[in-house]
């Protein structure tokens, strides 16, 4: 398995919610995408800025071809990227 947990925080307060709704419409299709187990998107209740994604993958080069899917390249690099700082984590799972 493939673990990702990724920090985003929203730049400017003002885009928090257009944020939040790219994300939402971007969960549907990973999910869809071969090879996802699990992607899920938390909006912090300590922080309004920030939002987790949670990612596992069968494989990273599941995660890999993610990259080249319309989730990434139509919704996350060009309309959520700009309005975030990301502090991505490959994680391990601890069982």
């Amino acid at each position: 398995m493939f673990y990702l947990n990724v920090w985003i925080t929203v730049k400017d307060p003002a885009n928090v919610e257009k944020v939040g709704k790219l994300l939402a419409s971007q969960v549907p299709l990973t999910r869809a995408e071969p090879g996802c187990v699990r992607f899920e998107v938390y909006h912090s209740q300590a922080d309004a800025r920030r939002y987790l994604l949670v990612e596992c993958w069968n494989q990273k080069s599941d995660w890999e071809t993610h990259r080249q899917a319309k989730a990434f390249t139509e919704i996350y690099a060009p309309q959520v990227l700009p309005l975030v700082d990301r502090e991505p984590h490959i994680s391990t799972l601890v069982e």
